[in-house]
């Protein structure tokens, strides 16, 4: 059995990159139950692999126009995510939020939307590393995480966030 320990994070490169994108606004967040691939049946963000020559934002915006039929605005890299699977299969993921949209967010072959108020994330129905970074896309700090996975159980984790951003000096009379 593969262990977390195991994996030569040092000199890992992931077979591919991915992207999730998540539509944020007014406590909601635009997510999908997927209906196709990998993690079929599972509450995701929108998302799938960067297609050669796109950089991980135009695939994240590409994924998120063939999933649900909007465009996305006001875009920020939130973080990155690394997966490494006992199959041998490896994923590098980006991670992105938008303010905004364009577009009726409409279900397709791939996936069914759901707006879920932030305060009550659907966690048992989700990919187990989603509780650890998605409370700090929630309070605006960057994160990256590298995860160990058989299937869809994570059997190991390391995880870093950015320093909270201290607050600006008060001014001085």
């Amino acid at each position: 059995m593969v262990r977390f320990s195991d994996v030569n994070w040092e000199n890992w490169q992931p077979r591919e990159t991915a992207t999730l994108m998540l539509v944020r606004m007014d406590g909601m967040a635009l997510l999908i139950r997927k209906l196709t691939g990998m993690g079929t049946g599972l509450i995701n963000a929108p998302g799938g692999r960067v297609d050669p020559g796109e950089t991980p934002e135009e695939g994240a915006i590409r994924e998120i126009q063939e999933e649900l039929h909007v465009t996305p605005f006001g875009i920020h890299k939130a973080g990155e995510l690394w997966f490494e699977f006992t199959n041998g299969y490896s994923l590098k993921c980006h991670v992105f939020t938008a303010s905004s949209y364009e577009g009726v967010p409409t279900e397709t072959v791939e996936a069914i939307p759901m707006w879920v108020d932030e305060r009550d994330m659907p966690y048992s129905q989700m990919w187990a590393d989603d509780r650890l970074w998605f409370p700090m896309l929630q309070q605006g700090r960057y994160f990256s995480g590298r995860f160990l996975f058989e299937d869809e159980i994570m059997l190991g984790c390391d995880f870093a966030v950015e320093p909270a951003k201290a607050w600006p000096e008060p001014l001085e009379d």
